[in-house]
């Protein structure tokens, strides 16, 4: 009874012993604690794209997720596929699975709100990327100046234009930030230029398909349209084949985004200018924020990335 009695005092010794060894946290799964209480890898972040149909997104993923295996974090990605509502569910998704920061692109600026703030209620903290939100606690905003993109895009085709001519604008998804401040940039910087004029301005939702159909029945009923404004190169590479179907000539297509296609198209000639946003920058970008504010550390309420003008110069070197 005795043996019996000691093995289990020294057995009770051991377990207490490992424990008070022991450097992870309950519930901490991996993430092992580094000097001054930060963690330093296991992050699980979230991100919360509008759309993997548009190469644009495509790349800012890729970016995203080379940063966060350099990073030793995992990134897990929704998809809305343009959908708000789909948005909202699959970042409430994102909440459940306590991720620790969410990177949000979001589909409509308005709607995503009541996500953000989901977020803020779980004390999960939130980054936005290419596109703002309305509302809630945004901890870091990181994307090139749309609207100061809008206006090297009217800058251009004033330009080619020689100062008139009458144009269209083809617009984003309504409601988001970036079709706001691209139309808002290029509308503001165009009316300067009083022998241009905006025969027409409509949404094609930032669609290849669209930006085709949308174009094909502004042609129809416009026959002398000098250019084009697509607020991103999907809509423009639709426009251009609604331009050649048509059988025009002579019109300036200019576009948002500089896409793998889009380039080729100005270094072929058929596409006049892109403007160029850097997606895979923003990506990284966006998870290497992540990580720092997982740590603890503090970061710029606002982070650019430089945007550039492609034309036929630029693309072709």
């Amino acid at each position: 009874m005795r043996k019996s009695t000691k093995l289990l005092s020294i057995g009770l010794t051991a377990v207490l012993l490992l424990a008070g060894c022991s450097t992870t946290a309950p519930g901490s799964g991996n993430k092992e604690a580094a000097p001054g209480g930060n963690k330093t890898d296991g992050f699980k972040i979230g991100l919360a794209v509008s759309t993997q149909s548009n190469p644009f997104f495509v790349t800012l993923r890729e970016g995203a997720e080379k940063a966060a295996a350099a990073g030793s974090a995992q990134l897990i990605t929704v998809d809305a596929q343009d959908d708000a509502a789909k948005q909202a569910s699959s970042i409430e998704d994102l909440i459940q699975q306590q991720v620790d920061v969410i990177i949000i692109n979001p589909t409509d600026s308005g709607a995503v709100v009541p996500a953000v703030e989901s977020a803020n209620a779980a004390g999960i903290p939130v980054i936005t990327v290419d596109r703002t939100s309305d509302g809630g606690n945004v901890t870091t905003h990181i994307a090139s100046d749309n609207k100061a993109g809008g206006v090297l895009a009217a800058k251009h085709i004033a330009e080619q234009l020689g100062g008139t001519g009458k144009i269209v604008e083809l617009e984003g998804i309504p409601g988001s930030s970036a079709a706001r401040e691209r139309g808002a940039g290029f509308n503001e910087e165009i009316a300067k230029s009083s022998g241009i004029q905006v025969a027409a301005k409509q949404p094609a939702d930032f669609d290849r398909a669209k930006g085709l159909t949308v174009t094909e029945n502004i042609l129809q009923g416009n026959k002398d349209i000098k250019a084009i404004f697509a607020h991103n190169d999907e809509m423009a590479l639709g426009a251009l084949k609604a331009i050649e179907a048509s059988g025009a000539t002579g019109i300036t297509v200019v576009g948002f985004d500089a896409t793998d296609d889009a380039v080729k198209q100005v270094a072929d000639g058929k596409l006049s200018a892109t403007v160029a946003q850097k997606p895979e920058k923003i990506g990284t970008l966006a998870v290497e924020t992540a990580i720092k504010i997982a740590k603890g550390e503090t970061v710029e309420a606002s982070i650019p990335v430089e945007l550039e003008l492609i034309t036929k110069d630029t693309a072709n070197k």
